[in-house]
């Protein structure tokens, strides 16, 4: 099996397996136990904790642990906006954003919050004059993805920070496909929230983080959604898995360490398969060329419907839009907010690379994408 689907999830790195399975089997015990059994759980989580952090360039105290992104931005922006209520209910996303902040927008809207949308442009990134255009007095919150899941574009985030604290306002980003693909600082960059799943960068399912900022200005104040047994600080309720934030950490650990030569080698093969696909006629590239993450091309290939050129690579597993939202008949709604037809929007495979891709899997991949494109072309 290929697999090219890279932005859906990744395989776990044997290296993470290895620190994980002495707490799926001899070294079982509760973090929160005070027993010394439980203090060795208590110190890999400690431990982790602070991969995490320095990964992002925060403080481990900052970190909380969730079971995914979607629950990190379900805490974070739920608990903003109601701790923040008394200030405004206001809020700004982008239309690109993952359904796990659409989603929770729309529900914020039905209790009476007040959400924008800001458009991108053709390229997939945001005008900031829009953004600037936007705030407003009681505006709490703007939350931009860093990268975008199913394209690759890269938002200005640095600038769209500072617009938020010039207004007052709190920023958070999705950073579940940036975060240990490319460096980031949040204290740097001025982001006060941030959300990444550990399947994304070779670590296991069921793990993520939430950093929330903790000093001034911006220090950020969450109000539980979740309550219990008063774990990580309170916001986040509940018995540890260890065994998965263990993983979690020494794949953030491998991230920051193997950073820049994953860059390297990804990035040659992925423009490597890019200039060979979009050699093949009626093709092009969706997204900002320039402001995009290493690993990602998203090429619509005009004429041929996207499903059945997937259908007719054998062994080459690609997608054609979210994994997460897969399910759905609809065009992809990122695509249709940069402006392609529904037609091109259902012509359209991402192709995600990983660390373990190799250049033979690529020549295949080329080779076998053409002549299905060509083949269904000619059925047309």
């Amino acid at each position: 099996m290929i697999y090219l689907d890279n932005n859906a999830t990744t395989r776990i790195d044997p290296r993470v397996l290895d620190k994980m399975m002495p707490y799926l089997t001899e070294e079982y015990a509760n973090a929160s136990s005070n027993h010394a059994f439980g203090q060795t759980s208590s110190e890999a989580v400690k431990k982790a904790r602070l991969q995490v952090a320095e990964l992002i360039g925060c403080e481990s105290n900052e970190i909380i642990f969730t079971s995914g992104a979607t629950e990190s931005i379900n805490i974070g922006i739920k608990g903003l906006m109601k701790s923040e209520a008394n200030n405004g209910k206001h809020l700004i996303t982008v239309a690109t954003e993952h359904p796990a902040v659409l989603d929770t927008c729309k529900h914020l809207e039905a209790k009476g919050y007040d959400v924008t949308y800001l458009p991108v442009n053709e390229d997939g990134l945001i005008e900031l004059d829009q953004l600037k255009k936007s705030l407003r007095p009681d505006t709490v919150l703007v939350c931009v993805m860093y990268a975008n899941n199913e394209t690759g574009v890269i938002q200005p985030i640095k600038e769209i920070s500072k617009l938020a604290h010039e207004n007052g306002s709190y920023f958070m980003t999705d950073a579940t496909q940036a975060a240990g693909k490319i460096d980031i600082d949040v204290n740097a960059i001025g982001i006060d929230i941030l959300a990444f799943s550990g399947h994304k960068i070779y670590g296991p399912k069921g793990s993520g983080v939430l950093y929330i900022r903790s000093r001034q200005p911006f220090k950020v104040k969450l109000a539980s959604i979740l309550h219990g047994g008063g774990q990580e600080k309170g916001i986040r309720s509940g018995t540890l898995n260890v065994p998965n934030i263990v993983g979690l950490g020494q794949a953030a650990f491998l991230a920051k360490h193997e950073m820049a030569i994953n860059d390297y080698n990804v990035r040659l093969l992925r423009d490597y398969l890019q200039g060979a696909l979009l050699n093949i006629e009626h093709s092009r590239l969706i997204g900002n060329d320039l402001s995009r993450m290493y690993n990602v091309c998203s090429i619509c290939f005009k004429g041929a419907d996207a499903d059945a050129v997937m259908m007719g690579l054998e062994n080459i597993s690609l997608s054609n839009g979210s994994a997460c939202s897969s399910t759905s008949v609809e065009p992809s709604h990122v695509l249709k907010a940069m402006g392609l037809s529904d037609e091109d929007s259902f012509s359209t495979i991402r192709f995600s690379l990983g660390k373990f891709n190799t250049k033979a899997e690529i020549d295949i991949v080329i080779n076998a994408v053409s002549s299905t494109v060509q083949e269904l072309r000619l059925l047309a």
